[in-house]
């Protein structure tokens, strides 16, 4: 209840969080520029108290002006976003002068999700990609893609193979999801691409999938590829590694292998609620002065017993399954978008209870979409945005690689504007038009 004996205006509480992170303001930050104190701020977020309308007023002035500053700056290169997700390659490469062009994202809700955290795209999501053609897809330098492991059929080719007949990607790769982010390559040649996968990727179905991948990549389609696992460890308190495959039409001289990044030390501590009031309250997922975790995320103790139960029974035969019970100073599992069943992989402790799943803004938090100046918008339900988080990628890690590969887009780019300059030349001459100089 407010002062007033009203409930809290939770919608204008979530409309004033997302103003201040779209004007790219800290609490920090607004707090330094309005005169007011952190905790002000903090109870205008939590809806304790309405924000004064002169902060509301400067926040949209400020996001009004930042979109009119960020159309006059042109960008260093266009990307797409296909498997788009949530959207967590594409905050990744922003940062470095990247201007999404396109997104393709066929799920429904992590649609409303990314339209939620993106308000101001001047281009709509696509959704299902096989059903798009490719030639309806913008011109693009990068393109970027977490598309799904499958297995490659090789009848089709076999077949081929005993009649002497040639073959290439579109036999190998038909029916697959990684054959549509081919096709697009093979049609618009972009200077370069980052691909995105689960770490299994390169053992699936006994290395053929990834062998398929590399030689459709670099032979097919005439790509120098650089591949490497990266463990989020070293960015957030969750042990997750992702394959990243990076491809450059140009020999650019790039090697993903020796990309360097400071090993922070993390744990959970840093995302978890603190639950004594320094944060303000983020409902549903927190509640009251001290902004406590919704009890709604405590295990039942129906629930609880059958994870004990059930990893007992599994230790007894010598298995590791079971449930991953973690502090304030431990480091996760990894994060799957089965969370929202049971969350047994990632359960915090509580003193004097049972353990808890982690609310979806710790998972916001633990996938780095939250930061001190973004709060990620989430608009769905739990169930969806457990999935969401689960698939998504950690921000954090992409906008290291994005940052690394920059430099070398760019130098793809000046590459292909010298020669794209050249051969419009020898056309002039050729046609007439352009006389030229002998020196």
């Amino acid at each position: 209840m407010t002062k007033t004996g009203h409930q809290p205006a939770f919608h204008f509480m979530m409309r004033f969080t997302e103003l201040r992170s779209r004007a790219d303001l800290s609490i920090e930050e607004l707090a330094q520029l309005t005169g007011y104190g952190i905790r002000t701020i903090y109870r205008w977020e939590s809806g304790e108290t309405e924000p004064r309308k002169a902060v509301v007023d400067l926040l949209i002035k400020l996001i009004e002006e930042k979109k009119k500053s960020d159309s006059l700056i042109l960008p260093k290169f266009r990307f797409i976003d296909l498997f788009a997700g949530i959207g967590g390659m594409r905050l990744g490469f922003e940062p470095f002068g990247g201007k999404c062009v396109f997104t393709s994202e066929w799920d429904q809700n992590s649609q409303k999700t990314y339209s939620a955290n993106f308000p101001d795209d001047d281009h709509a999501i696509s959704g299902d990609i096989t059903k798009i053609d490719e030639k309806d897809i913008p011109a693009h330098d990068v393109l970027l893609a977490g598309f799904p492991c499958q297995p490659f059929s090789i009848a089709g080719v076999s077949k081929k193979n005993s009649m002497g007949r040639k073959h290439g990607f579109r036999d190998e790769t038909q029916g697959t999801l990684f054959f549509d982010v081919a096709r697009i390559i093979a049609h618009h040649k972009p200077a370069a691409f980052l691909l995105e996968n689960v770490k299994n990727l390169a053992s699936h179905d006994k290395g053929r999938t990834f062998q398929v991948i590399m030689k459709t990549l670099k032979e097919e389609l005439g790509y120098h590829v650089s591949w490497r696992i990266i463990d989020a460890q070293n960015f957030v308190p969750q042990h997750r590694e992702r394959i990243f495959i990076i491809g450059f039409k140009k020999d650019v001289g790039f090697d993903l292998g020796k990309m360097e990044f400071s090993k922070k030390k993390v744990n959970l501590g840093m995302i978890l609620h603190p639950e004594d009031g320094s944060e303000p309250m983020d409902p549903p997922f927190t509640v009251g002065d001290k902004a406590k975790v919704n009890e709604k995320y405590t295990l039942t103790p129906k629930l609880w017993e059958y994870l004990q139960n059930y990893a007992k029974k599994h230790k007894e035969k010598g298995n590791g399954f079971g449930f991953g019970l973690f502090g304030p100073e431990g480091v996760a599992r990894t994060l799957s978008a089965r969370y929202y069943k049971d969350g047994s992989e990632i359960l915090i402790r509580q003193e004097g209870k049972n353990p808890r799943r982690l609310t979806p803004r710790e998972c916001a938090r633990l996938m780095g979409f939250d930061n001190k100046k973004r709060v990620f918008n989430i608009p769905v339900s739990d169930t969806q945005a457990y999935r969401q988080f689960g698939n998504a990628v950690v921000v954090p890690v992409v906008e290291t690689v994005a940052k690394y590969v920059t430099p070398y887009i760019l130098q793809s780019l000046e590459t292909k504007l010298v020669t794209e300059r050249k051969h419009s030349a020898v056309r002039q001459v050729k046609t007439g038009k352009l006389v030229p100089a002998y020196g």
